[in-house]
């Protein structure tokens, strides 16, 4: 609707996790570089974050990442028992007859990871909101899993994602044998304001807008009320230029943002 009018080729401030709008800031620079060293060591990793930080999207960029001598399994719903778990993971992995049994699914699990190792080819099971992993037996089944490995190497590498609590969560004593083999760990706060700027640039270029569309006092309404959480950041500005078309506004200025912001609460 908008786009037209202040020159754009798609809408900048979507809410789907779309790797070609990843901020390169050096917070989510830094987070992806971990990811995909943790991944080529093939090690245990944990990002977290506060809501809407953007781990989604990084999870994203880095599955668009990795090549053909990588084989992702993305699980995004991970409110599962150890065996739902086992099953999803057989069957993102292409095993269609795994056995009921749990020892038999483990093995059929060892041997596909180790098929796939002979082929060339590295496993990287990514875990997004992980937070909602319902119980230790879940997040022990997941340990148990990175046991195999070879003499030299693992057969896996794992990926946790989730909010701030899940560190909080592997920090009890309950979860130590798990946390002791993370092997690294990232954790995703609030942009700036010169990062909030840069952020907003950065979506509009990927639209197809060069020249900057929000003037300086708009960008720190932005990053006041969004807190410099991204997600908020693409509610209130994509909700500021819709409304500063129906203005009629070539800039976006602090006054539409406030005037959004108060709408949206």
């Amino acid at each position: 609707m908008y786009e037209d009018f202040y020159g754009l080729r798609e809408k900048p401030f979507g809410k789907t996790p779309d790797p070609r709008f990843l901020f390169p800031g050096r917070k989510h620079a830094e987070a992806l570089a971990r990811l995909q060293l943790a991944v080529e060591e093939q090690d245990i990793v944990l990002l977290t974050g506060d809501i809407g930080s953007g781990k989604t999207t990084l999870s994203r960029a880095l599955i668009d990442s990795l090549d053909n001598g990588y084989y992702p399994v993305l699980i995004i719903n991970p409110l599962l028992s150890p065996s739902q778990l086992l099953r999803t993971i057989t069957l993102r992995l292409g095993i269609e007859d795994a056995s009921r049994h749990r020892h038999e699914v483990l093995e059929a699990i060892n041997a596909k990871l180790f098929e796939l190792f002979e082929a060339g080819r590295r496993t990287v099971v990514i875990i997004d909101e992980a937070q909602l992993i319902p119980g230790k037996a879940t997040f022990e089944e997941l340990r148990l899993l990175t046991n195999f490995q070879l003499d030299d190497r693992n057969l896996m590498a794992l990926v946790l994602i989730g909010q701030t609590e899940l560190r909080e969560r592997l920090n009890k004593k309950p979860y130590r044998a798990l946390r002791q083999r993370i092997g690294m760990q990232y954790h995703l706060g609030p942009l700036d304001l010169d990062e909030t700027r840069e952020f907003v640039q950065h979506r509009l270029r990927v639209a197809g807008r060069v020249e900057p569309l929000f003037d300086e006092e708009a960008i720190a309404v932005l990053h006041e009320h969004s807190g410099g959480v991204p997600r908020r950041i693409n509610i209130l500005a994509g909700n500021a230029l819709f409304e500063g078309f129906g203005r009629g506004a070539n800039m976006v200025g602090a006054e539409i943002v406030e005037d959004v912001a108060r709408d949206l609460g």
